[in-house]
């Protein structure tokens, strides 16, 4: 049988409120508060929160406080993910960020579903994967959505919605986001 934990990174129904999920995200969000009250010249504690925090990738990123997370640990970033004020990820299911991604401020990736069902939306919800590939750049304030890939180098206009796969090497705006054209 499952654990509740397989069942949510499987992308299957789980219960929200079990025990080690909670815990998980009691640590992430301690990590997040103590990251986010550091000083910009606690580089060395910031390095060592973001180790702690990353499932990888906490040793070569950059982050601007604050910052915000569902547990972290399914967060896998490649070299030198640098993420702007503000930004905010739910990270349910795996996230997977290429080398060299850079996000905006405000920006917001979210993996967690919920039913459809009302009722069963009181105690379970469900995920799906996101995959960012590398040297992509996503504008302030775009909201990345729960299943999505977005190819390497690839920009994403500022605000847009990414609700379906993005290509490589295009510049893709709007709600919903939408190729406008390849880049040269």
């Amino acid at each position: 049988m499952k654990t509740e934990k397989e069942k949510m990174l499987a992308g299957e129904l789980y219960d929200p409120f079990d025990p080690e999920l909670v815990a998980g995200r009691n640590h992430a969000r301690f990590l997040c508060q103590a990251l986010n009250a550091t000083k910009e010249t606690e580089e060395t504690e910031r390095r060592r929160i973001l180790e702690d925090l990353f499932g990888a990738g906490g040793d070569t990123a950059w982050m601007q406080p604050p910052f915000y997370c569902d547990y972290g640990s399914n967060i896998h970033l490649g070299k030198r993910v640098f993420f702007n004020f503000n930004c905010t990820v739910l990270d349910v299911c795996e996230v997977r960020i290429g080398d060299y991604t850079l996000f905006g401020p405000g920006v917001q990736i979210l993996t967690p579903l919920h039913p459809t069902d009302a009722k069963l939306r009181r105690s379970q919800e469900f995920g799906k994967p996101i995959e960012i590939g590398a040297d992509v750049w996503v504008g302030g304030g775009a909201l990345i959505l729960a299943g999505v890939s977005i190819g390497s180098r690839t920009i994403i206009g500022a605000g847009s919605v990414v609700t379906r796969a993005i290509p490589d090497g295009v510049l893709a705006a709007g709600n919903p986001c939408r190729v406008i054209r390849e880049i040269a």
